[in-house]
């Protein structure tokens, strides 16, 4: 279970990364919502606490109970369509007395490990029709109890996820084409069937935020959270209003940002700290996933590697959609801003994902640290 490790080896700058964001983070969630900044900090303390003990864990120990852990990700779903707690019509959380959680958070990266464990079990079936048919059946599963909830954009965060480290499997590209070719029709299909007001296939609010996207003009009461952020980001201009200031004409100070710690942190971020401060958010985020990445390269064995890409994905793809929907060029979901929103779930799941990330890097192939970038990623 625990090994011996050289220090040397610990990656240090991608923990310093993450406190930095976690940091920056905090300081605008307690601009954003004071009352929230003992809660936060209690996260920020368990979750780094969680990360240093997991990343002295052999991952490869914990692989061999991916089984254990897909089941147990079903279990914990299935609770929340029992015993759940519900909050802005779904039902995403399960009330532990003391704290809320929420499962479709931390099966991200169960289902991470999960993939990654059983395409490297079975590594010359991957690009057969009836293994990717039994994988996309044994993830539907969990997929379908997040959906569920309702909870649409985090079943398709997971979706890009799973994506990811099936491409990196080295998913042959004759049957993504296939693939394209198939989904293409069908996207272009769903879409002009959800805009027909009597469509089942989406609840009214998930339906209203997609037609609000693309006809803005035509339901200006469902754009206005978007409009709101665009406006606070735009005033901020260069280098923003400042923290916790107390300016009257603050979109922010005056309750027109929705959602502020959350949803859409990205907002507060570029009214407050202006154009520098988004670049600065961008910057972080696009460094802990290059990090993740050449752990990815370095990673001793397939599995690792496979653990570290989707951990890159998982953050890179929240990070867009999270900042796509606060500039407005994608439609309004409730991703969270990875390292920065307030939440105890999403921050200790980022935590453990990157607590992984550190203990594949300890475990690193040396003979490929002098020339990380020769190899081919997808083999």
């Amino acid at each position: 279970m625990f090994k011996k490790y050289q220090l040397r080896s610990y990656n240090f700058r991608l923990v310093i990364l993450v406190l930095i964001s976690t940091l920056f983070g905090t300081a605008v969630i307690y601009s954003a919502q004071p009352d929230l900044l003992l809660k936060q900090c209690f996260g920020v303390v368990l979750s780094i606490a969680v990360m240093i003990f997991i990343s002295l864990i052999d991952y490869n120990w914990v692989m061999k109970l991916y089984w254990l852990g897909y089941i147990g990700c079903i279990g914990l779903l299935l609770c929340v369509e029992i015993f759940g707690s519900s909050g802005g019509g779904a039902q995403r959380w399960l009330n532990l007395g003391f704290v809320q959680i929420q499962p479709s958070e931390l099966s991200k990266v169960i289902l991470i490990i999960f993939t990654a464990k059983l395409i490297s079990n079975y590594k010359d079936k991957l690009n057969t029709w009836k293994f990717l048919g039994v994988l996309a059946l044994l993830l539907a599963i969990p997929m379908g109890l997040v959906l569920a909830q309702p909870s649409l954009s985090t079943t398709m965060v997971i979706g890009l996820i799973l994506l990811t480290v099936i491409y990196c499997a080295g998913l042959s590209y004759k049957i993504m084409g296939i693939v394209i070719a198939v989904s293409i029709p069908l996207v272009v299909g769903m879409m002009l069937y959800i805009s027909n007001p009597n469509q089942i296939l989406l609840k009214d609010y998930q339906r209203n935020r997609i037609m609000t996207f693309f006809h803005p003009d035509e339901n200006e009461a469902g754009a206005y959270q978007q409009e709101h952020s665009v406006q606070a980001i735009g005033a901020g201009q260069l280098s923003g209003k400042g923290l916790n200031n107390d300016d009257p004409s603050s979109l922010k100070n005056s309750g027109y940002i929705a959602e502020a710690q959350t949803d859409f942190i990205f907002a507060v971020v570029g009214e407050e700290l202006g154009f520098v401060g988004c670049c600065f958010v961008i910057l972080l985020l696009s460094a802990i996933v290059i990090e993740c990445i050449i752990a990815a390269i370095r990673a001793k064995d397939f599995a690792g590697r496979l653990v570290c890409c989707g951990v890159a994905g998982y953050i890179a793809f929240q990070s867009f959609i999270n900042i796509g929907v606060a500039t407005r060029i994608l439609p309004n979901t409730g991703q969270p801003l990875p390292f920065f929103s307030y939440g105890l779930t999403s921050l200790l799941t980022l935590y453990i994902a990157i607590g992984f990330v550190l203990n594949i890097g300890l475990q690193r192939n040396i003979e490929r640290d002098d020339n990380i970038f020769a190899d081919d990623f997808r083999g």
